[in-house]
């Protein structure tokens, strides 16, 4: 489900963390899906596929309990139901794609050799190594 990027899209990935790095983590607000997928919908002009459950909950119980109503099990489901099928390997990732990573970030956007997404504790870095999948934009 590759989208188009928008013209300056490099430029519009760095404000994006940029503005991340100064937002509070906020459940279901500004947490590790609605980034990731916010910045895709930024990045490609395409659409908010997290209006699916922004704002539905507060706690991390709550956005599981969200999660299972949507019918996903997990993070992956959620990426593979909303993005399909990942790279074949997370090396293969581009800035800007979006990644899972194991390590409490769950979703983030790749930057290079590193991840970016957010975590309870802010915006938050990880090598791109320690992710998972990768799904481009």
């Amino acid at each position: 489900m590759m989208l188009p990027r928008v013209d300056h899209w490099e430029r519009l990935l760095a404000a994006a963390i940029d503005t991340a790095r100064a937002k509070p983590f906020v459940w279901g607000v500004h947490d590790c899906p609605t980034f990731a997928f916010e910045v895709r919908m930024i990045l490609t002009d395409g659409e908010d596929i997290a209006a699916h459950w922004r704002g539905r909950y507060t706690t991390a119980l709550g956005g599981e309990r969200v999660m299972r109503r949507l019918g996903w099990a997990s993070l992956e489901d959620m990426g593979r139901t909303l993005l399909g099928e990942p790279k074949q390997s997370v090396l293969l990732a581009q800035r800007g794609d979006i990644v899972l990573a194991d390590t409490g970030l769950g979703f983030g956007i790749c930057n290079g050799a590193t991840a970016v997404g957010i975590a309870p504790e802010g915006l938050a870095t990880v090598p791109l190594t320690s992710c998972r999948l990768a799904w481009p934009i």
